[in-house]
C-alpha cells in the first residue's frame, strides 16, 4: 500500500474518536477465506459503528524454500495488502520453522511486523491496539504496544489459555502477556477463571462472549433445506459442525450415534468439517457398519451451514474443551437445538432447556441426550428469538465501550 493510499484512507477517518489497530494472524485472506471468522465479525462490525476505524495487520509466517509441506505452502499465495470485506489488511511477513520455533514464534512475529506497524502509525494516530490469541499473536502486540507507546488489549480465545500455558517454555510468556496488557478480553467466564489461575486479577478481565450472523444464520424450512443439500427428507437427522481433530472427539461420537441408530435406525448423520482425522473416522464408522448412516461431507463454506442446521433434527457438539464455540450459537439461530458436552463456555449458552441438552463426557450419556432431542418437540421460534439477542452488533457496542472505558484518562491522585 503506497503512502497516497494510506493518506486517503487516512483523511476518510479524520473524524474518528478512536482508530484501532487489529492485530491478529487468524485473520480472513485470500487464500483462506474462513479463516477466524469470527474474529473478522467483530472486527467489521466495530469498524461500522459511528466514530470508529479499523486498520489490520495479520502477519504470515515467511518460510524456507525448502520447506516443502502443503499445509505451510498456502501462506506463500497471501498478498502483501489486500482488503477483506471493507477492511483494508496488511500481511508483513516474519521467519518461521514450524515445530522448532514455537517459543520465538511471539518475538519473531514481533520483529516481522514492528516497520510495518510503525508505518502506519505515521499515517494513523491510532489509541490502541485491539489483540486476539494471547500466544504468539498478544505477546507480539504487546511488544508492540510498548515499541509504540499505545496501550494494548488482548482478547483470549480458548486454546491459548486452555492448552498453551501447559507448555513449559510458552507458559511464562504467556503470564507475561497478560500481565502487561492493558486489558483483557475472555469470550466465557470459564475461559477468565481459567485466566485468574495464572495470576491475573478477575478485575483487569472482561467477559464479552461472541455474536452471531442472522443475517448468515436463518432458519430455513427444514423440508426445503434437505432438498437443497440432497438429503432424505424423512429420516431423523443429526449434524455436527466441527474439524476432524482430537478435541472434537467425534470417535466418542460415532460410537454413541451407533447406539442412538439401535433405537432409531432411520436416522443419519452428517458431519460437517476436514481435518487430519478423516481417514482414521471412516475406518472407526464402517467398523461400526454405519457406512449407510453416518457420513463424513467434509468441509462447507460458511455460507452454506445455515442450510445443514436448518435441515437438522438437532445437531452435536462433543467437544474436551472449548472456549466460546459458535456453531452451538449458529445452529440456536437457525431453530436447531444443540446436544453438547458440558465444557468450557458451552453451558453458557445452552442456559436453558429451551436450547438443547448438556451431556457429561462419555458415550452413555450422549447417546441419551441425542435420543432425547429426536424425541421432543422444540419450539424453533424461541430458538431463533433466544440467539437473536446476541448478534455482533451487540458485541461490537461492548467492545468499544470497554475500550473507551479503558482509554480514558485516570484523574491524577490527590496529594
Amino acid at each position: 500500500m503506497s503512502d497516497t493510499d494510506l493518506a486517503a484512507i487516512a483523511a476518510k477517518s479524520e473524524t474518528s474518536f478512536m482508530k484501532i489497530l487489529t492485530f491478529t494472524s487468524l485473520f480472513p485472506n485470500a487464500t483462506r477465506r474462513e479463516l477466524g471468522v469470527f474474529i473478522y465479525q467483530r472486527v467489521a462490525h466495530v469498524a461500522r459503528l459511528e466514530g470508529s476505524a479499523v486498520q489490520v495487520v495479520a502477519p504470515v509466517p515467511f518460510l524456507p524454500g525448502w520447506f516443502r509441506a502443503r499445509r505451510w505452502q498456502i501462506y506463500r499465495h497471501i498478498p502483501s495488502e489486500e482488503q477483506v470485506g471493507s477492511i483494508n489488511v496488511s500481511h508483513p511477513r516474519y521467519p518461521l520453522l514450524p515445530g522448532l520455533l514455537m517459543p520465538l514464534h511471539g518475538l519473531l512475529m514481533f520483529l516481522g511486523s514492528v516497520i510495518p506497524a510503525r508505518r502506519l502509525q505515521r499515517h494513523f494516530d491510532f489509541a490502541c491496539i485491539d489483540a486476539h490469541y494471547v500466544y504468539p499473536d498478544g505477546f507480539a502486540a504487546v511488544l508492540l504496544g510498548k515499541t509504540l507507546k499505545l496501550p494494548v488489549i488482548v482478547s483470549a480465545r480458548g486454546t491459548d489459555i486452555n492448552v498453551f500455558p501447559s507448555f513449559r517454555l510458552i507458559r511464562p510468556m504467556i503470564r507475561w502477556t497478560l500481565r502487561h496488557a492493558t486489558g483483557l478480553i475472555a469470550v466465557s467466564n470459564a475461559l477468565k477463571e481459567r485466566m485468574t489461575l495464572l495470576g491475573i486479577p478477575p478485575d483487569k478481565i472482561r467477559v464479552i462472549p461472541n455474536g452471531v450472523d442472522v443475517k448468515r444464520f436463518f432458519p430455513v424450512d427444514r423440508q426445503e433445506a434437505r432438498r437443497q443439500l440432497g438429503l432424505s427428507r424423512d429420516n431423523p437427522t443429526i449434524v455436527c459442525v466441527a474439524s476432524l481433530t482430537p478435541v472434537k472427539r467425534h470417535d466418542m461420537l460415532i460410537q454413541a450415534l451407533s447406539e442412538v441408530a439401535k433405537k432409531n435406525p432411520k436416522m443419519r448423520a452428517y458431519i460437517v468439517g476436514e481435518g487430519p482425522l478423516h481417514s482414521r473416522l471412516q475406518a472407526l464408522i464402517e467398523a461400526q457398519r454405519m457406512n449407510h448412516q453416518v457420513f463424513l461431507v467434509g468441509g462447507k463454506p460458511n455460507a452454506e451451514l445455515h442450510l445443514w442446521f436448518s435441515a437438522a433434527d438437532v445437531s452435536c457438539l462433543v467437544s474436551s474443551r472449548e472456549g466460546w464455540p459458535n456453531v452451538v450459537m449458529e445452529s440456536i439461530a437457525c431453530g436447531t437445538p444443540v446436544v453438547a458436552t458440558r465444557v468450557g463456555g458451552v453451558p453458557e449458552i445452552l442456559v436453558s432447556s429451551e436450547l438443547g441438552i448438556l451431556v457429561d463426557e462419555d458415550g452413555r450419556s450422549l447417546a441419551a441426550g441425542i435420543c432425547a432431542a429426536l424425541q421432543r418437540t422444540w419450539d424453533r421460534q424461541e430458538l431463533v428469538r433466544r440467539a437473536e439477542s446476541r448478534t455482533w452488533e451487540t458485541v461490537a457496542a461492548e467492545v468499544v465501550e470497554y475500550f473507551r472505558n479503558l482509554l480514558q484518562p485516570r484523574p491524577e491522585p490527590k496529594s
